[in-house]
């Protein structure tokens, strides 16, 4: 039977696929990591569900859940699919294909390889998000971190305010004012402007490996996901 549709969002993919279903009964959610997120055009909950148990009340109400979440929103993405499987409810991810591997490239396991990895002294453009950063600090390392929102200060640490895209040039003039020597990147996919500007300065390329998927169906194909809603969706009333 169609219904509502919780689509797990915060990435462009998400916002790809709830711009093509604003005809129909969804509800999409962002974790609240944004102060300021931009406008999904559907009825949106922010700030997550308040643990599981939120979370399974939620699910009571839906007719499938599509996880377009970040590659590395593990926890999230772990807890959808169990929870989805016990209920019988259709569940798909959808996660963007990651980066084809580069000549010259270190690859990681985990933040904290990735860290061990770099040497004292290092000029680090550090792209792993500000839940990752702990490992990197205290080990005499130059970090330069971009976010969205404004941040307190932070010893150690150089905060650039700035909302993708960003263009090939804009990253390569950013890298050279600060100096970088190593960059430090989830293989989140997509855009990939700033390998692009890495490589053609000579910046040493540090990838973290993505964590493993959790059970169940998985596209990284956006019509398939519009699909995927469109099949279990009910229309919106237009009143």
């Amino acid at each position: 039977m169609r219904g509502s549709v919780l689509i797990l969002a915060g990435t462009a993919e998400a916002r790809a696929v709830c711009a093509a279903v604003r005809d129909l009964e969804v509800l999409a959610s962002l974790a609240g990591a944004t102060a300021r997120p931009a406008a999904l055009g559907v009825p949106t909950r922010v700030g997550g569900f308040g643990g599981e148990a939120g979370f399974a009340a939620a699910l009571a109400g839906m007719a499938a859940v599509l996880d377009a979440t970040h590659p590395y929103a593990a926890r999230i993405s772990e807890r959808a699919s169990r929870l989805c499987a016990s209920r019988g409810l259709p569940y798909l991810r959808l996660m963007r294909a990651g980066w084809p591997a580069r000549r010259g490239w270190r690859v990681h396991a985990d933040a904290e390889a990735a860290a061990r990895a770099l040497p004292p002294g290092a000029r680090v453009f550090l792209s792993v998000g500000p839940g990752s950063l702990a490992p990197f600090l205290g080990r005499g390392l130059h970090l330069i971190c971009r976010r969205i929102d404004p941040a307190p200060p932070r010893s150690g640490v150089t905060w650039v305010i700035g909302r993708p895209p960003f263009p090939v040039e804009a990253e390569a003039a950013l890298f050279r004012a600060h100096g970088i020597t190593d960059l430090v990147t989830k293989d989140s996919g997509g855009p990939a402007a700033k390998l692009d500007a890495a490589e053609a300065l000579g910046i040493a390329v540090h990838v973290i490996a993505r964590p493993p998927p959790p059970p169940g169906e998985e596209t990284d194909d956006i019509d398939r996901a519009i699909a995927f809603v469109r099949a279990h969706a009910a229309d919106r009333d237009p009143g």
